[in-house]
């Protein structure tokens, strides 16, 4: 199947459930974000800065790009200028950095809170209690430049199914309780993104409003090795 076959597929699935398809492109050549964006599609998802950065700079300008993998403070200005969504936040620091080149840029800038959900050490993302004190922190409520419209997690690699739904579940209640607490009043805050290729039906279930589709839609990545940013 083509990759604008495989895209009509997921977005037949994902309309009916009100769910945004973040078409993850990483390690794929522009050509194969082209024939996604001729086939509808306009939400990509990249991890690496510097990946986003050479095909931002070569492909149209209507594309909604989302970094979706861990993100390094120092590497925060090379895409503040046109991404749409961080969704790997995981510290104050970072948010900080993200805030202080969105006010440079002369931008607000949406950034979902990643959270730790799975039973790997390898995972990144805050913990139940560091999101709400990163929420509490006096330093967070200076923040002009960003807003936190979500929250962000990845379930356990090759879990059962049960656990794997036990891990979107706690991310839902986590996100409602700080709905109330923190977001009460901000239509904006609605996001819950989990789920991919492997378990996006279960994350739908349990509350997902966004999910990261990527060998799915686009085939076997090719591995390239991304030449690494100037400090």
């Amino acid at each position: 199947m083509s990759i604008a076959d495989n895209l009509l597929k997921y977005k037949n699935e994902l309309a009916n459930n009100g769910v945004k398809l973040v078409a993850v492109s990483k390690n794929h050549p522009a050509d194969a974000v082209i024939e996604a964006y001729n086939a509808g599609q306009r939400v990509f998802g990249e991890n690496l800065v510097q990946e986003m950065v050479d095909k931002q700079a070569q492909l149209p300008g209507d594309i909604e790009w989302h970094l979706i993998g861990h993100l390094q403070s120092n590497k925060v200005k090379y895409i503040a200028p046109f991404v749409k969504l961080i969704e790997s936040v995981d510290s104050l620091k970072l948010l900080k950095e993200i805030n202080k080149q969105a006010l440079k840029n002369n931008r607000v800038i949406d950034c979902l809170l990643q959270i730790y959900i799975a039973d790997e050490e390898t995972k990144f993302g805050l913990g139940f209690d560091e999101a709400i004190e990163l929420l509490r922190d006096e330093e967070f409520t200076t923040f002009k430049n960003i807003r936190i419209v979500g929250l962000m997690g990845i379930a356990s690699n090759n879990a059962l199914e049960g656990q794997t739904k036990a891990e979107f579940q706690e991310l839902k209640v986590l996100f409602d309780g700080i709905k109330l607490s923190f977001f009460r009043k901000e239509d904006s805050f609605r996001e819950i993104s989990m789920g991919m290729s492997g378990d996006y039906k279960l994350a739908i279930e349990q509350g997902s409003t966004m999910v990261r589709i990527g060998s799915n839609i686009f085939g076997k990545r090719i591995i390239k090795h991304w030449k690494t940013e100037k400090e």
